[in-house]
C-alpha cells in the first residue's frame, strides 16, 4: 500500500510542473493557506494543479514523511519540493521564482 501511494505521488509530481498538495480543490479551497498558495501562483499565470489530500490521510502522511514538512500545503515545482508560501514568498522577493518557473515551463 505504501509503495502504491509513493508511486502515485511520483507520477503526480512528474505530470505537473507546479503541484500543490493542499486542502480542498481549486474551486473550493478548504484552508486559507491553500488559498494563499493558489493566489501566489495565479500572479505568475502558469498552470498548476492542486491535489486535495484532506480526504486522503495515507497520502498526506506519505507526503509528510517524504518531504519532512509537517504542514499543508506542500508545493513542488518541476519535481522539486519547495515547502509552502513561507519559503516561496522570500524567494519571490529575491526574484528567484520567475526564473524557476520559466525554466520549468521552457519559456
Amino acid at each position: 500500500m505504501a509503495d502504491q501511494i509513493q508511486d502515485e505521488i511520483q507520477k503526480e509530481i512528474a505530470a505537473n510542473k507546479i503541484l500543490i498538495y493542499g486542502k480542498g480543490t481549486k474551486t473550493m479551497p478548504m484552508c486559507g493557506f491553500t488559498r494563499e498558495t493558489m493566489q501566489f501562483f495565479d500572479k505568475y499565470g502558469y498552470p498548476y494543479e492542486l491535489i486535495d489530500v484532506l480526504s486522503q490521510p495515507a497520502k498526506r502522511e506519505a507526503l509528510t514523511k517524504m518531504t519532512n514538512w509537517p504542514t499543508l500545503p506542500k508545493v513542488f515545482i518541476d519535481g522539486q519540493f519547495y515547502g509552502d508560501t513561507d519559503i516561496l514568498d522570500p524567494m519571490a522577493a529575491k526574484g528567484e521564482i520567475e526564473p524557476l518557473l520559466k525554466k520549468a515551463f521552457g519559456k
